[in-house]
């Protein structure tokens, strides 16, 4: 009890501080405060390599996906399975490949399961039915046509599910400077789609498949309890954001300057309210360094304390976890870094809460990555 109200005064006196990097609605810098100590990180699996997303089944385990082309379906006492599956038109290049993964709410019915991943031709999203350790495409493809890039660059791929179980896409730009605004390419956006057929949801703003557009590469997806939608995207040498969500809002990147350059500009805005002035600003900007930050998560539940409610955000480049501290209309109140999640474990990606209410991060690094369970005890 002691130990908690410590940590409970602790951070309370951290988000005291970290209020002068308030960014509601205007941006700001990286913080430079941190949590007080107490979180429990321990190693769940190993010897993975760029598992970039955790699906939980009702059994508790896990199925994760892996860049190169690979799914693991890890049990809770962490050993390691893999799954057979036709990955065969999986195209493993630069920052693309086998990326996110989304389990079927109905899954102990069903089986499914859906992943999205680069293929020679485009970014695409296949749902697959699974039995035993065996997994067989049901659904191929459920979404094609998302934008690729030879190099595998900006090839966004992070699926949530939103409070109505309609699935939401976050795509990037394949770093073409004409593809955020441009409407009728499912690029730079996010899209929201029925999770059976691929299709648009009735409801969208366009009328199609596209939630927001001018997006640069959306790497992280989380729906809070009241259904508010927040992204966290990679910006280019200064700004990566979070944003909060907004039916048919244009988050304001455009590396063509309106077509006036030919390649891609990335000394533009991450946000350019210049040229877009109705764009929606972003809730908190990185400044710079940026951090390369990637998936997201909300702590949900009692046995996180004052930390219930926290947004989780990996980082890649900065090998760190930030715990954002979000206001009820949507605005950051207050960031901050925990010691265990900062430079510990090298590049994190993946952020899921699981069902036990743990918060699970996977590490990118690339060689005998792993699965970190976080906890407060």
């Amino acid at each position: 009890m002691l130990g908690a109200m410590r940590r409970f005064v602790g951070f309370a006196a951290v988000l005291a501080a970290c209020a002068a990097c308030s960014t509601e609605g205007s941006g700001g810098s990286a913080p430079s405060t941190t949590t007080p100590e107490g979180l429990k990180v321990e190693v769940v699996a190993t010897g993975l390599s760029h598992p970039w997303d955790v699906g939980f089944l009702p059994d508790g385990r896990m199925l994760v996906p892996q860049r190169p082309g690979r799914i693991a379906l890890v049990s809770a006492d962490g050993s390691v399975t893999d799954v057979e599956a036709d990955l065969g038109d999986v195209e493993a290049r630069g920052e693309g490949g086998l990326m996110s993964l989304v389990v079927h709410p109905d899954f102990a019915t069903s089986h499914r399961f859906t992943t999205c991943f680069n293929t020679s031709s485009d970014v695409r999203l296949v749902t697959w039915e699974l039995a035993g350790a065996k997994a067989t495409r049901v659904k191929d493809p459920l979404l094609s046509g998302l934008p690729t890039a030879s190099s595998g660059r900006h090839s966004g791929c992070r699926m949530a599910l939103d409070r109505d179980g309609n699935l939401l896409i976050g795509t990037g730009d394949t770093a073409r400077g004409d593809v955020a605004q441009d409407r009728s390419s499912l690029g730079g956006k996010v899209l929201r789609v029925d999770l059976a057929t691929g299709e648009g949801v009735a409801g969208n703003p366009f009328g199609d498949r596209i939630y927001t557009y001018g997006h640069r590469n959306v790497q992280g997806v989380a729906v809070r309890q009241d259904g508010m939608v927040f992204t966290a995207e990679h910006g280019p040498s200064v700004d990566d954001e979070v944003n909060a969500l907004k039916a048919g809002g244009n988050y304001g990147w455009d590396p063509s300057q309106g077509g006036a350059v030919s390649g891609y500009d990335e000394d533009v805005p991450m946000t350019d309210l210049t040229r877009f002035p109705d764009a929606v600003p972003a809730v908190w900007s990185s400044g710079r360094p940026t951090e390369a930050i990637c998936d997201a998560a909300f702590l949900v539940g009692e046995q996180w304390g004052s930390l219930n409610g926290v947004l989780a955000v990996t980082a890649l480049k900065g090998a760190k976890v930030l715990f954002f501290t979000i206001t009820q209309e949507g605005g950051v109140h207050s960031v901050a870094i925990p010691p265990e999640l900062d430079g510990a474990h090298g590049r994190l990606r993946g952020a899921e809460l699981g069902p036990d209410g743990s918060l699970y991060v996977t590490t990118s690094n690339g060689t005998d990555d792993k699965i970190l369970r976080i906890t407060n005890p």
